[in-house]
């Protein structure tokens, strides 16, 4: 007779792209929120948090590559509803939101939300199918000082968390920059250029990595394309040399000083506003020569120059916000002004080359995407944290994660019928405000409990044994004294500071928190 095959047992592991957080990260996590929201807050910004799944149609389809509603999202199909998705990002949603609750909210809207995204993408050492963002917008309005607010807000931002100035950049294009290329490109390739389709997608993702793959790199995926180091090859847009030509001088044209004597000529008999720098001058007049003026009407020199000369009014120069043509954004549905925000320090990767760590945040103008809804546009900006990628990079600069996080006060258990009295004493931490918990483990080896203490990072242990209970007293150890006197202490530095005290039980709390406080806790 033929055994019953056994259910194998499912495989302790996180699926590919995902991970688990643990105690100090989460921590962390909240703490950077906490700031970043505080930040938010201070420039007029609401708090929003929406729904993590969305209908397809309403979340669009503006990832790249994203032919069938699964791809690039987790999708499925519901009887009911039809297709269902996992949020891609917190922008598509804003514009349901804004969309469905109108007539409720102010106008101008500005909200801010955060928490996790899914995308269903190829997973890559730091690039995680889910992960957090912390997004900031404003709906309803098309005036450009809410772009150029945006920017300085994120300086701002970036400062608050940890990141100094010089460290980082915020750069801006604007996607006109990029039709106005488009319709050189269109003219040179002739009927087969697919102006609004995958071709001219992979123009703007080959744009987008500039400054991960560098010039060469970029040239590859606009011709017939790239392998990687993996040995993964991505399809290249196929484009003639006459048009990467074309497309390379755009996107690089801020980095050339051959104009600058033309430039300041043009400075002196434009008008150009005093508030931009020489540098922004040369910038503008590299992408636009001629073409554009001070006066300029709402295309991309009018929108630039009208950003910068916000953004310089208030203080903020080249040195955290500058032009740059390269500057693309993934997403679809950008329509105006883009802005990405790149940490400019240099880290070491795996194989222990240097590198800058590189992007962030972005984000930029969408002025039609709660049209999809409502059928008149609706101006819209926003910028998006990449939260997971800024504590990395906090993390790679050693400006957190080097303590471990601190424990609770452990308080150990000496006789298991007399588990309410040291429940009565963790009470009385907590309700002070001090953390804490009774060991709940097996208590016979006392050993094993001060063990279990210190894999906790607990600062304090709790002791009282029957000796102390019928004396009405406490032993206190103080741990990271412990630990510090252990390393190398001589007999008298012990009777100076003794690492373990004894206290009325009436002191309990009124010790620990000095003890603690001595700690820096």
């Amino acid at each position: 007779m033929a055994k019953d095959k056994k259910t194998p047992r499912p495989k302790a592991a996180t699926p590919k792209g995902f991970r688990d957080y643990f105690g100090a990260e989460v921590t962390e996590r909240e703490e950077m929120l906490r700031i970043i929201a505080g930040v938010y807050h201070r420039y007029g910004f609401d708090a929003l948090e929406s729904a993590g799944v969305e209908t397809v149609e309403a979340l669009g389809k503006f990832l790249p590559d994203v032919d069938r509603p699964n791809e690039g999202v987790f999708a499925w199909e519901d009887e009911a509803e039809g297709w269902l998705a996992l949020r891609y990002d917190l922008t598509a949603p804003l514009a349901r939101v804004y969309a469905q609750h109108r007539n409720d909210l102010p106008t101008p809207y500005r909200r801010y939300a955060m928490g996790p995204v899914w995308r269903n993408e190829k997973p890559g050492p730091g690039r995680f199918r889910q992960f957090y963002q912390c997004d900031a917008d404003t709906v309803g309005t098309a005036s450009l000082a809410a772009d150029a607010e945006i920017c300085m807000m994120l300086c701002d931002t970036l400062e608050a968390v940890g990141i100094p100035r010089g460290d980082y950049v915020i750069r801006v294009n604007n996607r006109k920059v990029l039709d106005e290329v488009l319709e050189k490109v269109s003219r040179i390739e002739g009927g087969g250029w697919d102006r609004s389709g995958e071709r001219r997608a992979t123009m703007f993702r080959a744009i987008d990595k500039l400054d991960r793959l560098g010039p060469d790199g970029v040239r590859a995926l606009l011709g017939e394309g790239r392998k990687d180091e993996s040995g993964d090859f991505t399809e290249g847009a196929r484009l003639s040399l006459e048009a990467i030509a074309i497309i390379m001088q755009t996107v690089e044209a801020a980095k050339s000083t051959e104009n600058a004597e033309r430039a300041d000529e043009y400075r002196k008999s434009s008008g150009v506003p005093a508030a931009l720098t020489d540098e922004d001058n040369l910038t503008l007049f590299n992408l636009f020569d001629a073409s554009w003026h001070p006066d300029a009407e709402p295309t991309a020199p009018g929108e630039l120059l009208s950003i910068l000369n916000l953004v310089r009014s208030s203080g903020y120069g080249p040195d955290r916000i500058l032009i740059d043509p390269s500057v693309v954004r993934g997403l679809g549905y950008y329509t105006g002004p883009v802005y990405e925000a790149e940490l400019t320090f240099e880290i070491t990767d795996e194989r222990g080359r240097p590198r800058q760590f590189g992007s962030v945040a972005g984000g930029g103008r969408y002025d039609d995407l709660v049209k999809r809804f409502t059928g008149q546009e609706v101006p819209a900006t926003g910028i998006s944290i990449g939260v997971d990628r800024l504590l990395a990079a906090l993390r790679a600069k050693g400006r957190i994660g080097q303590a471990k996080a601190d424990g609770p006060v452990v308080v150990t258990v000496m006789d298991r019928d007399r588990m309410a009295d040291y429940q009565t004493m963790a009470a009385e931490l907590r309700q002070a405000g001090i953390r804490a918990e009774v060991y709940l483990g097996n208590p016979r080896n006392f050993g094993n409990q001060l063990k279990y203490a210190d894999r906790r990072g607990a600062p304090v242990a709790v002791i009282q044994g029957e000796d102390e209970r019928a004396r009405d007293v406490v032993q206190i150890k103080d741990l990271i004294l412990g630990a510090e006197l252990a390393e190398g202490a001589t007999h008298e530095e012990w009777k100076e500071r003794p690492s373990q005290v004894e206290v009325p039980r009436a002191d309990l709390v009124a010790r620990i928190r000095q003890m603690l406080d001595e700690q820096g806790r």
